[in-house]
């Protein structure tokens, strides 16, 4: 059964122009499905793996037989895993500079594209990133009719009670496809066991060439016991047993490879507010569980919180958002800064709020920042307050996609 994803709209924008289109993600979020589902409605078309060995050695080797095997004549040309070329960049900037198809390729590792494709194709190539089901795309998947009210602005406490139970389900479970489809808990453990090891057998351990995953299995462990806390590099390289430069490399695979996510300090004053120090989340709550192996409910859970801003951290990526967090050397903070549209947009994320509160670090950046608007997310509390010039609107965490 294909679960629509709304990707789909940037794809059918992007068909018939120019440019080649290079969709990039984890394993097993469903680019190869999306992409099929996709070329089923297109005609004259031709699409390929780079799995199958003979195929992408004929491309390796004879790029005219490939040509005119697989080029000449059509109109849309589908490569999935084009990372498998080592030399692919340089092939398909020859095919785009002379054949009049459009061309659409897939990977798995954003670092094995870049080395190996994506810097031949400057000025040719349109690179769009396919993640986990975001919580929108979940539920119009489990209840269409829920999901449209759910796009509405508009909520009501009853409203979120009701698509709650299924947030339960997704902020322990993730987003990957498989997982989503599953018909047991113990399926969904066993398909989220298999793609934590496939990461280490097939793209981190590869990457970094490591002979071993011990000390990058405790590396992620860690990380996920302290999501969202101000990486001390020091302090995990005594840990994990790095030295500093390994880490560094080891970190950024980790966020290149759409295991983590990386939220950078949002800062104007140097003296009073961090800078330097980076926090981490993960880019799907059900990958952070498998790594912990704790599937507990949200309410018998003590890292509750954790979980919660994860999810955050992980919907605001989705909808394309930088992020960034604000702590100053008084330790005042706020989760997450957005910077849109020429705005600065502070948010807290909270489990249960009854009533209108704010925190002293949320108006301290108030006063500071002076922003239009900021956002508390909570479980079930809507309402909104002004605060000098700043309207503070109360959400719920479900909605986070809606207003960021």
């Amino acid at each position: 059964m294909y679960i629509r994803r709304d990707l789909e709209k940037k794809l059918e924008k992007y068909k018939d122009v120019r440019e080649i289109i290079a969709i990039v993600g984890t394993r097993q979020c469903g680019k190869t499905t999306l992409i099929e589902h996709f070329f089923s409605k297109l005609k004259n078309k031709e699409m390929i793996s780079f799995e199958d060995q003979k195929t992408l050695n004929l491309f390796s080797t004879n790029i005219d037989l490939f040509i005119e095997t697989h080029v000449k004549g059509i109109d849309y040309l589908f490569i999935d895993e084009f990372q498998y070329a080592k030399n692919g960049g340089k092939q398909l900037k020859y095919i785009y500079d002379n054949y009049d198809v459009k061309i659409f390729i897939t990977g798995s590792s954003a670092p094995d594209l870049a080395v190996h494709g994506l810097k031949f194709l400057v000025g040719r190539v349109f690179i769009l990133n396919l993640y986990p089901f975001s919580f929108s795309e979940f539920l119009r998947y489990k209840n269409e009719k829920l999901h449209e009210i759910y796009l509405e602005k508009k909520s009501s406490k009853e409203f979120l009670d009701m698509i709650n139970r299924y947030y339960q389900e997704f902020a322990i479970y993730g987003g990957y496809p498989r997982v989503i489809t599953s018909k047991t808990i113990e399926e969904k453990k066993d398909v989220l066991k298999n793609i934590y090891n496939t990461y280490f057998l097939r793209e981190v351990k590869e990457i970094l060439q490591l002979s071993d995953n011990f000390k990058l299995a405790k590396l992620i462990k860690i990380l996920a016991l302290q999501t969202g806390s101000l990486t001390n590099y020091s302090e995990l390289c005594s840990t994990v047993e790095y030295k500093n430069i390994e880490l560094l490399k080891s970190l950024n695979v980790l966020v290149q490879t759409f295991i983590c996510i990386e939220a950078k300090p949002f800062f104007t004053n140097k003296k009073k507010e961090i800078i330097k120090s980076p926090e981490f989340f993960f880019l799907d709550n059900g990958f952070r569980n498998i790594v912990l192996n704790n599937f507990q409910a949200l309410g018998d859970r003590v890292d509750t919180g954790s979980l919660n801003e994860n999810f955050v951290a992980s919907e605001l990526i989705k909808g394309e958002n930088e992020l960034k967090y604000w702590r100053t050397k008084f330790k005042a903070e706020v989760d997450f800064i957005l910077e849109k549209n020429g705005e600065t947009i502070p948010i807290e994320v909270k489990s249960q709020l009854n009533d209108k509160k704010i925190t002293r670090s949320f108006r301290n950046f108030l006063d500071m920042y002076e922003p239009k608007k900021g956002f508390i997310f909570s479980y079930n509390l809507i309402d909104s307050m002004n605060i000098k010039k700043t309207k503070v609107d109360f959400r719920g965490i479900v909605e986070i996609g809606k207003f960021a």
